[in-house]
């Protein structure tokens, strides 16, 4: 196929010798255009990839002259077979991990009582955050937020309590042959980091970089002196900022060229797409392919619906085989089934161990919470979810979950669809839902204009870049109208949608 003009561009640039940050929009072909860059130089490359399947795929389209891996196997050959013996070890409960540690009882912090097993999840969440960071010890930044204990004086005297232990659970695995915490493929890529290795290339092609994790940017950008830097990405997909992920493209001292043509749809798709590329100020444009006549309009029986939320796509997934479909979930169910069985466990007057919900004492309790405080907002969903359909629907929903070859609709959140495309795609309608909407019935919520939302119009782009052929935008937010670039909820009520498709009425946030 004869190059774009833009991938000649980019092509210049790295046989010049340049570092490039090349923004490359939905459907543009970035790794066709990364193999393209390949086969213009001899030189020892290597192209790193976001996970295992991306790798091997890679590793088909590139020359032999360029090793195609994740970080995570390139950190395994360096020091991660010293631990073999340690992983995929049998999982042990957290609380055992915890005592093994000396974490012997739990303690009171404010008005909160944490139990011993409570505190020996925080305990290795810690340790999981630090390795996602440059950091060289543990602090009590890496140590997570509890519902309940927001309050900063809250968080410094659990952090007091944690810190301590995480640092001996950090050294714990330092130990290449034993141990009482169970060792994780993240462990040895930290471990790894923190020797500065130095990778043997000519030059380094990073894939999806604008949701680098700390820990990799630092590996890759380490390299600089000695080897081309080559970034792709979509600045506009950046949606993992809640995990630590970093969009590092625009920070890169280099030159910064873009791929706009998107082979994946047509023009009026890319219209509906450069709109929320502008909302979210992207440096970049789509252009569709006429010879791909994409439609925007209603879908009666999507391939694909996606949604923002977990919770909104089990909502999805219920109302769908309430009509008789057979559903797959991308992922599979199992996170919302631990807090479905989480809520029972509230329901049925017994504390949970889930980390979301462990310091709530009852149901009623979480009600209160999610209805009144100001950081439960995002748990409203979940408890509407779960008043509306009670706890044994949603887990007996998980357990009938269709395999995707054997779906006739899919459900995915736009987190999960990345990456992904299918022909003919329905954005469910928690797009839209305001997160302060505290009605069972959406329908009869006010209508409240305000400054559109970072994070949601990154997940809208992301959403209505997933379709080829055919897509109903009805859950987004309609701002068409909107001279201030503000979100406002769909004209259409939300009642008034294909009730079999368009999803759950209590779900949203």
């Amino acid at each position: 196929m004869k190059p774009t003009d833009e991938q000649a561009a980019a092509a210049d640039a790295f046989r010049a010798g340049e570092h490039l940050a090349l923004q490359a929009g939905a459907g543009t072909g970035k790794t066709t255009t990364l193999a393209l860059l390949a086969q213009y130089v001899k030189r020892r490359g290597r192209y790193l990839a976001y996970n295992r399947a991306v790798a091997q795929d890679a590793a088909v389209r590139f020359p032999r002259t360029v090793q195609c891996k994740t970080t995570h196997s390139l950190a395994y050959a360096a020091v991660g077979h010293r631990y073999s013996r340690r992983l995929n070890t049998p999982r042990r409960p957290a609380w055992q991990t915890g005592q093994a540690l000396g974490l012997a009882k739990g303690i009171r912090v404010g008005e909160r009582e944490i139990s011993q097993r409570a505190l020996s999840h925080v305990l290795l969440r810690t340790v999981s955050r630090f390795c996602h960071t440059t950091d060289e010890a543990v602090t009590q930044d890496h140590v997570p937020q509890l519902r309940g204990l927001e309050d900063l004086n809250l968080h410094r005297e659990l952090a007091a309590h944690i810190v301590p232990i995480a640092r001996k659970a950090w050294s714990d695995l330092q130990n290449t042959h034993d141990g009482c915490v169970r060792f994780e493929h993240d462990h040895y890529l930290k471990i790894w980091a923190l020797t500065r290795p130095r990778l043997d290339a000519d030059y380094l092609l990073l894939d999806e970089a604008q949701d680098t994790d700390p820990v990799v940017e630092q590996i890759f950008l380490a390299q600089r002196d000695h080897a081309q830097l080559v970034m792709v990405g979509d600045s506009a997909q950046a949606i993992y900022h809640w995990r630590g992920a970093m969009d590092v493209m625009a920070g890169l001292d280099g030159t910064q060229l873009t791929l706009s043509q998107s082979f994946r749809f047509g023009p009026r798709l890319a219209d509906e797409a450069n709109r929320w590329l502008h909302l979210v100020d992207a440096p970049i444009r789509l252009t569709g392919t006429p010879a791909v006549p994409t439609e925007i309009g209603t879908v009666g029986d999507p391939d694909a619906v996606l949604c923002r939320t977990n919770v909104g796509a089990m909502a999805q997934v219920i109302t769908l085989m309430a009509a008789g479909h057979r559903v797959a979930l991308v992922g599979g169910g199992d996170s919302l089934r631990g807090l479905a069985e989480a809520a029972r466990d509230l329901k049925e007057g017994r504390r949970t161990r889930h980390p979301e919900l462990v310091l709530f004492s009852s149901w009623g309790d979480l009600q209160e919470y999610a209805s009144y405080d100001p950081a439960g907002r995002d748990l409203q969903p979940l408890v509407n979810l779960v008043d509306a359909h009670g706890t044994d629907t949603i887990v007996a929903a998980v357990a009938r979950l269709a395999p995707e070859q054997h779906a006739q609709v899919t459900v995915s959140t736009a987190h999960k669809a990345k990456g992904r495309e299918w022909p003919r795609v329905l954005i469910a309608d928690d797009f839209a839902r305001p997160e302060d909407d505290r009605q069972a019935d959406p329908a009869s919520a006010s209508v409240s204009p305000g400054p559109v939302d970072d994070a949601k119009a990154r997940l809208a782009y992301v959403a209505v870049t997933r379709a080829r052929h055919r897509l109903d935008p009805a859950g987004l937010p309609d701002t068409r109208n909107d001279p201030g670039s503000t979100v406002r909820r769909s004209g259409r009520p939300p009642a008034a949608r294909r009730s079999a498709v368009a999803g759950s009425a209590r779900e949203g946030g």
